[in-house]
């Protein structure tokens, strides 16, 4: 293949020569060329509105953060993977003809994907981790809102207090409500997720024992500062090892949740936009998974 330097060239210029002279260069596959062009225009966008027009203005941070973006938006890790793929096919063709000094294709780190089927727990399971951590009202907290919304690791640590809205106990009899509202990235609106009597009560126990702080952060530490995500992954993973759950993490919390629910008939359409799932295709993962966890169910509780 010629190598032409020219220069300065337009992010757009540069995505229409690749789609023009490398990919027929390359004798991509037609399904390759419609998904690796879909794939790229959302990485120009990212770059033009990250305030970079040319291709000499591409470096690995930016690439890095646009990975990041990715995870954030909630796209499956396949369909990540695929995407970043995309990417350092891009960066090749642009240091290839000269565009770019650096080959920044060789330094891209493909996004980490499951080998196996993502583990999931089972009641019995869930009720364990319940039980062993009922005494501390924080952690009974954290644990009940990860396995009734299966909202991320990060999101969860960025709640503040008033995104957390509970109905008034009014009726001791009745079922409790509220709602959740996470913040999207910049342009999204916001997602709401509505919040069962079991997260409302386990919220509520929290809230009042941490009335007296004025840290905007929902979940605090010992010290009344905002827990951070280590932290929570190391109380998740001292209670696993008490109720003796090996093979677990706050994933698989988030895995339950949508397995459960599928199990029990909820919509994948409902699940995707309470979990935040960006794909579609992300979602219907839990389908399986459901499936699974119902065997493994009928094996514990075998007559």
């Amino acid at each position: 293949m010629l190598v032409w330097n020219m220069g300065e060239i337009t992010l757009k210029k540069a995505l229409d020569d690749y789609k023009t002279i490398y990919m027929p260069y390359r004798n991509f596959a037609d399904r390759t060329r419609e998904e690796y062009l879909n794939d790229l225009q959302g990485f120009v966008t990212f770059l033009e509105q990250a305030g970079i027009g040319d291709v000499r203005g591409i470096g690995l941070p930016i690439v890095e953060r646009y990975a990041a973006h990715l995870e954030h938006e909630g796209f499956a890790s396949l369909t990540r993977k695929r995407k970043i793929v995309a990417v350092r096919s891009f960066l090749s063709f642009l240091h290839q003809d000269g565009y770019i000094d650096t080959n920044l294709a060789n330094k891209v780190v493909l996004p980490y994907t499951e080998s196996q089927v993502p583990n999931v727990l089972t009641q019995v399971e869930c009720d364990k981790l319940r039980k062993v951590c009922a005494e501390n009202v924080r952690d009974r907290a954290i644990i009940e809102l990860l396995l009734q919304t299966g909202i991320k690791l990060s999101e969860l640590s960025a709640l503040k207090v008033d995104d957390i809205d509970i109905e008034p106990i009014k009726d001791y009899s009745a079922k409790r409500t509220g709602y959740m509202r996470i913040l999207e990235s910049r342009g999204k609106p916001e997602r709401i997720i509505p919040l069962n009597t079991k997260a409302c009560d386990a919220l509520s126990s929290y809230k009042d024992e941490r009335r007296h702080s004025d840290t905007t952060i929902f979940f605090l530490n010992r010290f009344g500062e905002p827990m951070q995500e280590r932290g929570i992954q190391k109380m998740l993973r001292k209670y696993l090892k008490i109720a003796k759950i090996g093979n677990a993490s706050i994933q698989t919390l988030r895995h339950t949740f949508g397995a459960h629910h599928v199990a029990k008939g909820t919509e994948l359409k409902t699940v995707q936009e309470v979990m935040g799932l960006k794909d579609t295709r992300s979602v219907s993962i839990y389908q399986s998974l459901a499936k699974e966890m119902v065997s493994k169910e009928l094996e514990e509780n075998a007559l």
